[in-house]
């Protein structure tokens, strides 16, 4: 059972002060289940490979406390030959834990500042099982960011009538912190097994809470994963996606009902929410879309816009929130909408920061004052999704301008215009942002400014027009 892990950053070898271990030397630790060595396949300035062996002692197993998956003390063939030994597994899960526990943590007593940071790394599972097959493999990392390359298997290579194994060698990429990367490891190996070698108990729902906490809740296969990661165990599932639901996913539309006036109150003297849709109506005729998605959506304002324009062939509105997108319906009234109407109007549910194939397609998406809701890992998990792999033609960002705050008559000095923002650039801030994203995804950006210009704080809200190169 063989994982390796490798960076390009530089210098690559600080992978070492991340995972606790050195490059010059091989380590060798004692497990339950048999031993765990680490050692390094290269080890350079440029680039740098961590490996982690297990040796896992079947007959051990059996001898000892259980047989493995099922326990007990049988003696049947299948407790001493099977492929426990040899593949990625939930003995996988207990190595990380134990051997990598401080990188698992996010802790780096030498080199703490790399602990968040987002680096280029490369991970590599030698035999791993995918009961659901490669599709399944990928619904469960590509959301989450990854580039996934699998070679299957067959189940014999001298008879390939026989067919393909449920066995691949996969390699994932990604430029995350590489706490995100093991947690994501830990939980998704043995999902993708869908065998645990060890009983599965309450406590099983609090590791999963505890490394899923950020991502699961989101995941579009939190239901599966739940369900695999707690062997079936329908007692243990329904209350680890109660909690799930509970503690990760409030509804944002809650708590648009208690501000829902803070920034339309702010705003309101300048008649902003208009010249922003008049604006955004403005980019996309002059970029010639035929095909919008607006993401963010909420009520429904620009989508009812883009809707009553007969340019706009095919109108699309995606929301996190279910009662967000339920007022848009009633502000479309879409249950009496004419035919021809219906025809070009989808609404749905779903999140900036998973990959979703329903967004891809279109000629261009709107993203109006939302990016300063999402805080900093979900932003880079947006900038990926929309500009890595979705990638319309034209995208269209909207967002406030800090600096003009200071000519809000009734907004307290350093309070941002919502209760919400995780941030409010300066021009100077977004146009870094917004200039680096273009050129880390082949983009051209302009950058507008949106309602009356004060010659000294610039405009209230500004515009990034992104076009693909």
């Amino acid at each position: 059972m063989l994982l390796t892990i490798a960076t390009t950053h530089r210098p690559a070898t600080d992978l070492g002060y991340l995972l606790h271990k050195n490059p010059a030397r091989v380590q060798s630790f004692p497990l339950s289940f048999g031993r765990a060595h680490v050692f390094y396949p290269e080890a350079t300035p440029e680039r740098c490979s961590a490996a982690l062996l297990l040796d896992v002692d079947p007959v051990g197993l059996v001898r000892g406390r259980g047989a493995g998956p099922t326990g007990g003390d049988g003696a049947s063939l299948a407790q001493y030959v099977n492929d426990r030994p040899y593949v990625a597994s939930s003995f996988l899960s207990v190595a990380l834990s134990q051997v990598y526990g401080s990188a698992l943590s996010g802790r780096s007593k030498e080199r703490p500042e790399l602990v968040e940071q987002e680096l280029p790394f490369e991970a590599t599972l030698a035999v791993l099982p995918c009961r659901g097959g490669e599709g399944f493999l990928r619904r469960l990392f590509e959301p989450l960011g990854y580039g996934v390359t699998a070679q299957g298997h067959p189940l014999d290579e001298q008879f390939p009538a026989w067919g393909q194994s449920r066995y691949f060698t996969v390699t994932l990429r990604a430029t995350t912190p590489l706490q995100r990367l093991l947690t994501h490891l830990y939980v998704l190996v043995p999902v993708l097994d869908d065998e645990k070698h060890y009983w599965v108990g309450e406590d099983e729902v609090q590791k999963l809470l505890r490394h899923g906490a950020g991502w699961l809740a989101m995941h579009p296969q939190r239901e599966q994963i739940a369900r695999r990661y707690l062997r079936h165990q329908s007692r243990l599932t329904r209350a680890a996606l109660a909690r799930l639901v509970e503690e990760d996913t409030p509804d944002p539309a809650a708590a648009d009902e208690v501000h829902a006036g803070e920034e339309a109150a702010v705003e309101r003297p300048l008649g902003l929410d208009e010249q922003r849709q008049a604006a955004v109506m403005a980019a996309l005729h002059a970029a010639g879309a035929r095909r919008v998605i607006d993401l963010g959506c909420g009520e429904g304002k620009l989508v009812q816009a883009l809707l009553n324009d007969p340019a706009f062939g095919e109108v699309a509105g995606m929301d996190v929130s279910s009662r967000a997108l339920a007022l848009a319906e009633q502000r479309l009234d879409v249950e009496r909408l004419a035919a021809s109407n219906g025809q070009r109007l989808r609404l749905f549910q779903g999140t900036l920061t998973y990959r979703d194939r329903r967004i891809e397609g279109y000629d261009a998406a709107t993203v109006v004052e939302v990016i300063e809701h999402l805080d900093p890992a979900r932003l880079r998990a947006f900038e990926r999704v929309l500009f890595g792999e979705a990638r319309p033609a034209t995208v269209i960002v909207t967002t406030p301008n800090v600096e003009y705050n200071a000519r809000f008559e009734h907004l307290p000095a350093g309070r941002f215009r919502h209760h919400d923002h995780q941030f409010e650039w300066t021009r100077a801030e977004f146009e870094a942002w917004a200039h680096d994203v273009a050129a880390r995804h082949s983009y051209t950006v302009q950058v507008a400014p949106i309602g009356p210009l004060d010659p000294e704080l610039g405009p209230p809200t500004q515009m990034g027009v992104f076009r693909r190169g």
